[in-house]
């Protein structure tokens, strides 16, 4: 199960690092998305992968028993979704906004600020 799981954490990995190197910004967030579940799935399977009991400690019980799921990844993974989503909100909508201004999704062509620089000419004596 533990070699599934990481041939697929090594393909969104791959994926992702394709889609960030694009020009599109909507292949470019796709990629940040991709990266996103993609740490999710290499933390979760970091933890253990076991068909264990949940780490509920039952009411007359001083400890949990011996093989319990380890609840950490699971906290961890759940605080990422949370995080990762409401990036991913504001960063569609500040590139749908940067589409309307610009009308473009080409990260080249959205250079105001910095303008492609001109060949250099010159300059002669008249």
């Amino acid at each position: 199960m533990e070699v599934l799981l990481s041939v697929t954490v090594a393909g969104l990995f791959g994926a992702s690092v394709y889609l960030l190197l694009s020009r599109s910004l909507v292949r470019l967030l796709l990629g940040v998305v991709t990266l996103g579940n993609a740490t999710n799935l290499l933390i979760f399977t970091a933890g253990r992968i076991l068909g264990t009991v949940p780490p509920i400690v039952p009411v007359d019980a001083k400890a949990p028993p011996a093989d319990i799921a380890n609840p950490l990844p699971q906290a961890l993974i759940l605080t990422a979704i949370v995080i990762s989503f409401s990036l991913f909100a504001y960063v569609l909508v500040l590139s749908y906004r940067a589409y309307q201004d610009l009308g473009t999704d080409d990260s080249d062509e959205m250079r105001l600020a910095e303008p492609v620089a001109q060949p250099f000419r010159e300059q002669t004596d008249e």
